[in-house]
């Protein structure tokens, strides 16, 4: 046990991080333990990591001196945000800053930080194709991650920069599952138009994560993007017509009317899918099957992930 390497886990009770942890524990021979990090150690989520095997540590993205306490001593980190939770680009960078400089202090060797593609690189503030959200963003959730990529280059930490992709859970969380028209047929509303869209079940992040980390310093100072199929939003509306035994359409609105919705972050995630319909080549060939198979040979396809998961898709 002596010689295994510690990876303390940001957001451990969440799907990314929760992942990565039950992909360490689920290895006992790989040669890592894993520090399970969350705000509250008592939780049932964290009581449920505990019983796996995890070490719980209770610390909290805010206060960077209980970051540096919970990182103490490990090996590696894995460095997650959450946006949804308070909708601030501003705490979001907050916060990688302040887990940067805890990996410094705690002299990491290897930290993954989950981020994404500024999206401003291709679509300056001055583009009017799409709107200026909060007076300095396109896409502000991942604009955010993308800029907080510096605080760990700057601070010097041996970092690999982990390019995530559209959780498919969030048919069943965000809202974003079939529901019903007025002629009371399900369909799917993407504005996406023919394009595709990487996608891939949030748990299989964490084991993407985990193979990184099993390759040693190989992938330190490189950008890795991940998914699990590219698909259409024709292409996904077939499958969940499969899986639910049932048909279920795409309604392939405007980025415009998307925007327009009203729900919370409703114009972020408009510009967000237009962002991935508009460089479609190159945000699919950031995000490579193959590679991403590589690292997670258990990679979930979407029929996969929908055959364990339709029934916990709520149909409105």
């Amino acid at each position: 046990m002596t010689d295994q390497k510690t990876i303390a886990v940001v957001g451990a009770t969440g799907a990314q991080g929760g992942g990565l942890v039950r992909a360490i524990v689920n290895d006992p021979n790989g040669g890592f333990t894993a520090r399970a990090i969350t705000r509250n150690a008592d939780s049932e989520k964290a009581q449920a990591l505990a019983a796996l095997g995890a070490e719980v540590v209770a610390a909290d993205v805010d206060d960077v001196d209980s970051m540096k306490q919970a990182f103490a001593g490990a090996y590696g980190a894995f460095c997650v945000t959450f946006f949804w939770e308070h909708f601030s680009p501003e705490k979001e960078q907050a916060h990688a800053k302040g887990m940067a400089e805890a990996a410094k202090d705690a002299r990491l060797q290897h930290v993954i930080w989950s981020t994404l593609d500024d999206t401003r690189v291709r679509v300056p503030l001055s583009d009017d194709r799409m709107p200026t959200l909060m007076d300095k963003y396109k896409v502000p959730h991942f604009d955010a991650k993308g800029e907080s990529n510096a605080f760990f280059t700057d601070a010097g930490v041996p970092t690999t920069f982990l390019l995530t992709s559209f959780y498919w859970d969030n048919l069943i969380y965000f809202g974003m599952g079939p529901k019903k028209g007025p002629d009371g047929k399900l369909a799917i509303t993407l504005p996406m138009g023919d394009k595709k869209l990487p996608g891939i079940a949030a748990e299989d992040i964490g084991g993407c994560a985990y193979g990184i980390f099993k390759q040693g310093g190989a992938l330190i100072g490189k950008t890795v993007g991940i998914a699990g199929e590219h698909l259409t939003g024709a292409e996904m509306a077939a499958a969940l017509s499969t899986a639910m035994e049932e048909p279920v359409g795409y309604n392939a609105v405007s980025p415009e009317v998307y925007r327009g919705f009203g729900f919370p972050g409703a114009e972020d995630l408009g510009n967000m899918f237009q962002y991935k319909r508009d460089f479609e080549a190159d945000y699919c060939g950031a995000r490579d099957l193959a590679f991403s198979r590589s690292l997670n040979p258990s990679l979930q396809t979407f029929a996969v992930w929908l055959d364990r998961n339709k029934d916990r898709i709520p149909i409105e």
